[in-house]
């Protein structure tokens, strides 16, 4: 028998969304069940558990979340965690397993108990909770069922942001914002990479963002310098503080790039950076719905080439943003990105995080297109700062 939570209940908790909201949510993946044959689906991805139940949890143990056509969603989880589960899901049914025990074949068993074992199963093959080890157990579990193949359709059907998601990814940009701000007038010769980011973690909690990653803090040098480490050499006049800050606010991000030049910019930098910031606003302006990706990418990429700035452009100019786990496996969303060969078009509701970088310089900016247009979350000054 099932442990079944309280709808009341439920409706008193501080849920992040809506019971509307999540029941909308819910119904807009059956339809797409219905159109692949899907009969039931394993929703397991820790971002897609946290948009479809309002609740995620690491991989540990395989858990997961069972949809099928008609009846309530079950979840399957360790007993361990039914306590944090209850608090934040909307959720009416659950299962528990304890950690002696098998959760793949808890899982399946849940299958046989609704009907399912001879049905069309969909499955995210993509998903990092589905293992191949996860997967050829259920199969062997499982063996009358057919699995349906729904590879990154859970991840589609979050590309168009509600008002609620729109407020939360806001904040985390008004926080973002505040901390450049601060950092800026902070920074200095003599401190280190370390010293920036232990002040950036703590004003992100300050402000209200979630725990956890803060984002890339490093020296820049030519383009590829994004994902640098952290160092704790003090920082030099000459050196170029690379900045890219991701505040999450009930697991939304948003992201912004910064550099601060210490002991002062060159005439040299402060004209790229006029050049890179020139060339991304063309890019976010054409940012309408309906344009065409590759069409937004190319604005920036062959400028950037045009101009001279790189003998090259490697990386994507853009990609989604949305839900980040507090578990991350991905530090960014691909499920759209902007590149040559994208064939996908822009729509309202989306929201991307826009970057470029060149000659140790980097800027971007969260960017939420509305039916009327490109609107930057982000809002702090678009310059290369000194200290």
């Amino acid at each position: 028998m099932a442990e079944v939570a309280d709808f009341g209940v439920a409706q008193e908790r501080n849920l992040d969304f809506t019971l509307v909201e999540y029941r909308e949510r819910l119904e807009r993946l059956r339809s797409a069940m219905r159109e692949r044959g899907a009969e039931a689906m394993l929703l397991d991805d820790a971002e897609i558990l946290a948009y479809f139940a309002g609740y995620e949890r690491s991989v540990s143990f395989y858990r997961a979340c069972i949809v099928d056509l008609s009846r309530e969603p079950v979840m399957v989880l360790r007993k361990l965690d039914e306590a944090p589960f209850r608090e934040r899901t909307w959720l009416a049914e659950y299962k528990g397993f304890a950690d002696t025990e098998d959760s793949v074949a808890r899982v399946a068993s849940i299958f046989r108990e609704r009907g399912y074992s001879r049905s069309a199963i969909g499955i995210d093959f993509g998903s990092h909770a589905m293992t191949v080890a996860y997967f050829r157990h259920l199969e062997a579990l499982l063996p009358e069922a057919h699995f349906v193949d729904m590879t990154g359709v859970p991840w589609e059907l979050r590309l168009i942001k509600s008002p609620t998601e729109i407020a939360y990814i806001a904040r985390a940009a008004e926080i973002a914002d505040q901390t450049i701000r601060e950092v800026v007038a902070t920074a200095r010769a003599g401190i280190s990479e370390r010293d920036v980011a232990a002040f950036v973690a703590r004003r992100f909690i300050e402000q209200g963002a979630d725990p956890g990653h803060i984002g890339p803090i490093t020296v820049g040098r030519g383009w590829n310098f994004l994902h640098g480490h952290l160092h704790d050499v003090a920082l030099s006049p000459g050196d170029v503080l690379h900045l890219e800050l991701v505040p999450r606010v009930h697991g939304y991000s948003a992201r912004v790039m910064r550099c601060v030049a210490i002991g002062g910019a060159t005439e040299e930098q402060r004209a790229t950076a006029a050049q890179i910031i020139d060339l991304q606003d063309r890019q976010i302006a054409a940012m309408q719905p309906g344009a065409h990706a590759a069409d937004v990418d190319r604005i920036l990429r062959q400028g950037v080439l045009a101009a001279g700035l790189r003998e090259s452009y490697d990386n994507i100019t853009g990609y989604t943003l949305g839900y980040y786990s507090q578990q991350p496996l991905r530090s960014s969303d691909f499920t759209r990105t902007f590149n040559p060969g994208a064939e996908w078009r822009i729509e309202a509701g989306m929201v991307f995080h826009m970057y470029t970088s060149a000659r140790g310089l980097a800027f971007s900016e969260t960017v939420h297109v509305t039916p009327s247009g490109p609107v930057r979350l982000t809002r702090v000054e678009r310059r290369l700062f000194s200290a």
